[in-house]
Order: C-alpha cells, then sequence, then structure tokens
C-alpha cells in the first residue's frame, strides 16, 4: 500500500471511531439542525462536565467532522460534512445488499397463501 493509501485508511479509521460514539453523533446532530453553536450552547445539551465536551470536539475535529472558529473567547464549532461521504461509499454495498434481501423477502411473502387470519 502506497503511502498515500495508508494516510486515507487512517482517515478513514478517524472518522468511523469519531461516529462509533453516541456523545459524538448527537454532537453532530445538534450541529446539522443548530448550524454553527459556541460550545457554551453544546454543552446545555448534555449531562457531563466541559472537559469531557471539549475532548469529544477535539476527537471530531481530528476526524475533520466540524471546524472550530475562535470569535473573541468564544469557539464556535460547525459541522464539516465531507467526510460523511467516505462513510456513505462505504455503507452503500451493504444497502444493496439489504435492499435486496427485503425484495426477495417480499417477494416470498407475496407467493406465499393467505391462512385465512384477521
Amino acid at each position: 500500500m502506497t503511502a498515500a493509501g495508508v494516510r486515507e485508511e487512517a482517515e478513514a479509521d478517524r472518522v468511523f471511531a469519531a461516529l462509533a460514539n453516541a456523545t459524538r453523533r448527537e454532537v453532530l446532530r445538534l450541529l446539522r439542525d443548530g448550524g454553527p453553536q459556541p460550545v457554551q450552547a453544546l454543552a446545555t445539551h448534555f449531562d457531563m462536565a466541559r472537559p469531557s465536551l471539549s475532548e469529544h470536539l477535539r476527537v471530531l475535529r481530528d476526524a475533520g467532522l466540524v471546524s472550530e472558529q475562535r470569535s473573541g473567547r468564544q469557539r464556535i464549532y460547525r459541522l464539516e460534512a465531507a467526510p460523511l461521504a467516505e462513510v456513505q461509499d462505504w455503507l452503500h454495498p451493504y444497502e444493496r445488499f439489504w435492499r435486496g434481501r427485503l425484495r426477495e423477502l417480499g417477494e416470498l411473502l407475496d407467493r406465499m397463501p393467505d391462512d385465512g387470519a384477521p
């Protein structure tokens, strides 16, 4: 594997590791739904110490999923969705697989005789 390939794989691993945590997924949802927000606004949604939330934000930033902008003493976080396209690309074959399986199940159920039960 080339150095660029190793680097890309490490970046993908960081994205998947960041998404593996429910708190980080919720932070991404909040930023998606509410737009850029200061860390203080995000903190109101979680029952955790501010340093713990800051650690989650650092993981998201390192994975490229959020960006940070300083505005005076505030840090404003913004969703960066581009790395999620890589996740979608990876998941796409599995989505096709499950759609095919569900279609086959539907066809099987359509062929089965009704048992007359209500």
